[in-house]
């Protein structure tokens, strides 16, 4: 992926772009992803609550981008190390603790989904179309139905088995959805519903004032900027940190609203990098830190 984004422009005029953006709109970009990490680091603290346990915010935090950063080996990978993390320094159980991230997860899923829904409204046509072209629906279908079918059919076996292996798969699926559920069972739901918009208001607040880096870019529409935001997000999720796909699914997206292909580019690269770069460094400052921290949190 990077090497196919990379040979649809020159290496100087991608350099060209670097140069002449405006890094004061970068930085305001960056510094809304750390808002919003923050936030997120904040909003497990509520979901650990019922469970009986009582993290430190310091530890969630530099858990949450530890994650970020082992995220760019294998994809999601970084859900259970964070999940591990927490069981080493704050004595979680993993099954729990990752059942808590689900959790996360889900209402993330459900935030993504709001955002989709609003731009199907004020872009159907588009959306419609570029879906149409690429997808054939019957295809989708059996494929989705494949997937239910075979998950139907393991539940089913795990749950009538008594082998040691199903037992052991069953206690940690039962501690999986505790975590899970632990959503429903937080005294502050209101603080963690706000928490939640606000992770996403400043994740689409960071995509598209960085946008205005390029000024090429700068009469971009509402709905490019959502569309755009909602086919990055897939490409993160589907590949090592969005590496290289990143900066590919933003064209996709903006060449639909006929913006420049190679800004498009050059701001998906642009994008990427600075908030690459931020992960890699709180992430790695996280990962040489947490032993250190709580090793001094175990002396005192």
């Amino acid at each position: 992926m990077v090497w196919y984004s990379l040979s649809q422009i020159s290496i100087s005029t991608l350099v060209q772009y670097f140069k002449d953006a405006d890094y004061v709109w970068i930085i305001l970009g960056v510094s809304l992803g750390v808002l919003s990490h923050i936030s997120r680091a904040y909003r497990w603290l509520f979901m650990a609550e019922p469970l009986g346990y009582k993290p430190k915010f310091t530890n969630s935090f530099m858990a949450v981008y530890s994650a970020y950063l082992i995220n760019f080996t294998i994809p999601r990978a970084g859900e259970i190390a964070r999940a591990s993390i927490l069981t080493n320094y704050e004595g979680i159980p993993f099954d729990k603790g990752f059942g808590t991230i689900v959790a996360e997860r889900i209402a993330d899923t459900i935030m993504l989904l709001i955002i989709i829904i609003l731009a199907l409204f004020l872009e159907f046509e588009f959306i419609y179309n570029f879906f149409a072209d690429k997808f054939n629906p019957i295809s989708l279908f059996l494929g989705v139905f494949i997937i239910v079918a075979i998950s139907v059919s393991l539940f089913l076996f795990i749950k009538k088995s008594t082998s040691k292996l199903a037992v052991k798969v069953k206690s940690f699926l039962s501690g999986l959805i505790e975590g899970a559920l632990s959503i429903f069972k937080m005294k502050k739901k209101w603080a963690f519903i706000f928490h939640t918009v606000f992770i996403w208001l400043m994740y689409v607040l960071m995509f598209y004032v960085t946008t205005f880096a390029l000024p090429e870019l700068q009469n971009i529409s509402i709905a490019a900027v959502l569309i755009g935001f909602i086919l990055a997000s897939f490409s993160i999720a589907a590949t090592n940190g969005g590496i290289g796909s990143f900066p590919e699914a933003i064209v996709i997206a903006f060449l639909l609203f006929n913006m420049p292909e190679d800004p498009s580019r050059a701001f998906g690269w642009i994008m990427w990098s600075s908030q690459t770069l931020v992960i890699i460094i709180l992430g790695g400052l996280s990962l040489i830190y947490l032993p250190i921290y709580n090793r001094k949190k175990t002396t005192v």
